[in-house]
């Protein structure tokens, strides 16, 4: 099972050629993965990588909650899937990032990959210089969750 979990700066050249982080790369070629799955992230700011049984999996899902008869249903698959682009690494483990999403994600040059379990976000190196929540919030969020996830447990 992948697992990415790091958070590591690299910079993107002119052509938007950036080196996935060796971690990440050494991941993907112990799972035999061959190709990525890039898209802009539904909800936040930023890229996101998915190796190609990742990203099958995510479809399968998706498609299973989706009635393929109902019109709305089919937008949404159809959002989801229609603004992705098929990355293979180069043989010195760079992928090149079309200049749109890095527009999309306010990319200009320096970046960070955040391992997010079996994907990999990218990110505009400077909008992740602050914590994403403040960290009160957090531990109130995260304390939430836990209880909530221990109250089922014991249900």
């Amino acid at each position: 099972m992948i697992r990415f979990l790091g958070n590591i700066e690299a910079k993107a050249d002119s052509k938007g050629r950036v080196f996935i982080p060796a971690q990440f790369r050494k991941q993907l070629l112990t799972d035999k993965e061959e190709n990525l799955i890039m898209r802009k992230d539904v909800y936040q700011e930023c890229l996101v990588l998915y190796p190609e049984s990742v990203w099958n999996e995510e479809l399968n899902e998706l498609r299973s909650r989706l009635n393929k008869w109902n019109a709305r249903h089919q937008l949404i698959y159809r959002q989801f899937v229609s603004d992705v682009e098929i990355l293979a690494p180069d043989t010195n483990g760079r992928i090149l990032i079309p200049k749109r999403y890095l527009a999309l994600a306010g990319i200009q040059a320096e970046v960070r990959f955040i391992g997010m379990d079996n994907k990999i976000e990218i990110w505009a190196k400077e909008k992740t210089e602050q914590p994403f929540m403040e960290a009160a919030v957090f531990e109130k969020e995260l304390a939430e969750i836990m209880k909530d996830l221990t109250d089922e447990c014991h249900e």
